[in-house]
């Protein structure tokens, strides 16, 4: 393969919701970023993530771009950022005490390091105050729903009740793309179990189902609270994993890990 061109990008994962790492000085001015996310995020004919992301170093961290697996824009994920600071801790030398801010487009995360090994790093991340918390009724496949939407950075749709992979691929997907979201939005179906457990399958903007989301495991906290009887301090779970959740007067501290699968040489 000498001579063919090449791009380094590594690969993170935060409860199986995977991402695409690139350093933004490696792709060019000229490059159609849409385009690479798609062709880097197909599971099939590419490496396979759920979103590319492209960071550029800083002195307190990173700035980043995300793209989700079709291409389109995301503001943030509460995992990317995890994944981008776990890159950043490894290249780094990080220890535990140790804070990391990512910029994103929905503003900059804080990130306090509280683990670190070789590949796993567990992070405390500052994602500010829900905004636009409001209920909607709407209709979905001839059927009326209830829901909770709102934004932790991104537009995010909660639909309290039974969380089962037909109410995700049926009632969830098409909320994703109602009339009443027009940047479309990210959906959970969120299971209260009880005051501090809630279960969620997640509908991902751009992407599809995910093993774990965490901006949707935020809104779910949120929504939950707000209207299903859980309280502010909940583990929230899904198929990847539990990550924790504290919703507070001033803001939302999401807890959890990600990790550094590998480094890709992606032959083009």
């Amino acid at each position: 393969m000498t001579g063919r061109p090449s791009i380094a990008l590594v690969k993170a994962h935060a409860y199986g919701n995977d991402f695409l790492l690139v350093h933004a000085a490696d792709v060019s001015a000229e490059q159609d970023l849409p385009a690479l996310a798609r062709q880097a995020c197909d599971r099939h004919r590419g490496i396979g993530a759920d979103g590319l992301m492209l960071v550029e170093d800083t002195t307190e961290g990173a700035s980043t771009q995300l793209f989700n697996a079709d291409g389109s824009r995301a503001e943030v994920s509460g995992n990317g950022v995890r994944c981008a600071a776990a890159w950043l801790a490894s290249r780094r030398g990080l220890q535990a005490g140790d804070r990391i801010v990512i910029e994103t487009a929905a503003g900059p995360k804080r990130l306090d390091l509280l683990e670190a090994s070789t590949r796993r790093f567990t992070f405390r991340a500052d994602m500010g105050a829900p905004t636009d918390l409001r209920r909607l009724r709407l209709r979905v496949h001839d059927e009326e729903v209830d829901v909770i939407a709102l934004r932790v950075g991104n537009p995010q749709c909660v639909v309290l009740g039974p969380a089962t992979e037909e109410r995700l691929h049926g009632l969830a997907a098409g909320l994703s793309v109602h009339p009443a979201f027009p940047e479309g939005s990210n959906v959970e179906l969120a299971d209260v179990r009880g005051p501090g457990h809630v279960r969620i399958l997640i509908w991902e903007r751009g992407v599809g189902p995910t093993e774990a989301s965490g901006t949707g495991a935020c809104a779910a906290a949120v929504a939950s609270a707000f209207a299903g009887g859980a309280a502010r301090d909940v583990t929230v779970e899904s198929p990847g994993g539990a990550q924790h959740v504290e919703w507070t007067d001033e803001t939302i501290w999401l807890t959890g890990w990600a990790e550094i699968v590998a480094d890709i040489a992606w032959w083009r």
